[in-house]
This record gives structure tokens, sequence and C-alpha cells, in this order.
């Protein structure tokens, strides 16, 4: 078969030449581009002959699926599969797998530097620091005995719930299913205006649905406390992002920390996050450490392995 890895994945080219080995020695073909391609025309060159397509989180088109005459799995070295056009393949019979879980750590940990950082004027007060000055006016709060809510409680979800009781934190949880091992470590399951109404931070960690898109709007942060923290690290399309911007300007939210939006970046430098009050934006790289790199690789080959062998796994519905 020819596998194609469309996009880089992050890790050196020794770590692929060692994973890709074992499927050369078995007589397939494999090609790894160590480059993106935003041109759809020429990206359709690269990916056309595939019958086992690699991508990370460059968007797939169901018009590019529906030109791949021999594909046969899309393989999603990623959590989110929002920016691939599964109908399409699903169509088609065309079996598609994610790389869930690899990412849990990386992820939960950004979710309190953006929380920190955003609360403690982390960004202010070092440019503060670098021109000489000091810490007047850019005094923050702590987190210790804050009520921290979290919506959606997958894996990344739970380890921030768990994070955050390791903080001192009170837990809230919104999520359509209870875990309940993180109920018996004490974090309390309640309604989304309920979570919204006490939280002093919101931490989002649900997908990319027709339900959860721009679940943070102006109605849903009209039910915020006042002063309370949003922190985004799931995925862009759950925030209306002027409506956040408007809240923040406002002073009806104290501080936000985002690492996703409605496109990937690089941004247009008019988005209104990227000139709201007290906002810490980072390009999405909450899943970008190394371990999580690395380990993403190792699942994304080994979901090529089990796809060979008869067994997909990690395969998305």
């Amino acid at each position: 078969m020819k596998i194609i890895c469309m996009e880089p994945l992050g890790v050196s080219q020794a770590k692929i030449a060692s994973l890709a080995a074992p499927l050369e020695a078995a007589g397939h073909e494999f090609v790894y581009y160590t480059t993106k391609e935003t041109d759809q025309a020429k990206l359709l060159e690269r990916v056309k002959d595939a019958d086992i397509l690699m991508l990370a989180n460059q968007p797939l088109s169901a018009a590019i699926i529906e030109q791949c005459p021999n594909l046969k799995l899309i393989d999603i070295a990623f959590t989110g599969v929002d920016h691939v056009g599964l109908e399409a393949a699903r169509a088609r019979g065309i079996v598609a797998c994610n790389a869930a879980g690899y990412s849990t750590n990386a992820v939960a940990e950004l979710t309190f530097g953006l929380a920190i950082s955003a609360i403690r004027n982390i960004v202010a007060v070092d440019k503060r620091c670098r021109e000489g000055g000091t810490k007047d006016g850019l005094v923050g709060f702590e987190l210790f005995g804050k009520t921290f809510g979290v919506v959606g409680t997958g894996a990344i979800g739970c380890r921030v719930a768990k994070i955050a009781k390791a903080f001192g934190c009170k837990v809230l949880a919104y999520s359509r299913t209870v875990k309940p091992e993180l109920a018996a470590e004490g974090v309390e399951y309640v309604d989304l205006d309920t979570l919204l109404a006490q939280s002093d931070f919101v931490s989002l960690h649900v997908p990319m649905t027709a339900a959860t898109a721009k679940m943070i709007n102006a109605e849903s942060i009209a039910k915020m406390k006042d002063g309370a923290v949003l922190i985004n690290c799931a995925r862009g399309g759950v925030v209306d992002s002027e409506a956040l911007a408007a809240a923040l300007n406002s002073g009806k939210l104290a501080a936000a920390g985002i690492d996703v939006f409605e496109n990937e970046p690089p941004l247009s430098v008019e988005h209104p996050l990227l000139h709201a009050k007290n906002t810490v934006v980072t390009p999405h790289v909450a899943f970008a450490s190394k371990e999580a790199l690395e380990a993403r690789a190792d699942i994304v080959f080994a979901n090529i392995d089990a796809f060979l062998a008869g067994k997909p796994q990690n395969l998305v519905k």
C-alpha cells in the first residue's frame, strides 16, 4: 500500500524513519512530507494516490477525500477530528482513526499555565520588569480557594479537574457523562448554568460538534460570575470570540486564556481576542509538548499496524 503523511508530525526524521521501517520492510511505500501544503490543488497532488493517509491538524476537505480513489484509511494524528471531511469518508467506507489521549497531560498543564499567566499578569509584568518598572497596578489573584468549573470531563477534563483540586480549588463539572472516579474525589457535577454562575474559572474541554458550537456566547457569558476567568484549550469554535472580547473589554470577565480559535493560526491581526483586555493568547500549542508529539507518532503508526492486521483501533465514529 501507499502510505502518505501529508504534513510533518513534529518529531525527528530519525523517529519517523524508525517507525516507518517495518512498513517499508513489509513492502509498503511510505512518503513523508516535511512541510504543510495549503494550496488545495497542490495538496491533492500530494495525497491523491494514497491508500493510507496520515495527517495532524491540517484541514482535509471532503472535496480532497472524494478525489482519492484508493483511500482506505485516514489516520489522524490529533484528538479533534472536525477538520476532516468525515462524512465523505463514511460515504465511501473509508476507515478513520485518531490519536486520542496522546496530549492529555500537555493540554491540562497548559490550561493552568494560561490560567496563572492571566490572573498573575505574567505577560504584563514580564514586559514591565524588562522596562525597569515594578508590579504597581498589576497585582493579581490566586487559584487557591476559588471555584474551578470544568466543562467536559473526557480524559483531558478529568486531568484538569484533578489538578484544580491539587491547587486547592472547589471543582464543579458539567459533562454528558458523570465520571464516578471524579465524584469520589469531591468533584461536584452540576448543570451548565449552575457551573457558569458559580465558577471563578471556567475551563472548556469539549469537542467541536453542532451541539457545542459557540456554546460560550453572549447569553452564556451573561450567566457567568462577574470577574470570572475563561480558559479555552478545546476548540476555537465553541466560543463566540466577538462576545468574549466584548465581555473582557467591559470588565464582565476578569481575564481569559485562549489557545484555540475559529481558524488555525496565523490569525488576522484584526482578530478581536488579540485586542481584548487581560487576555493571554497562544497559537494552538497546548498539545505540542515533546512528550506528547513523540507519543502521537507512536500511536498513529500503531493505528496503521492495527488496520493492516484487520483490527483497526482508535476508530472515529
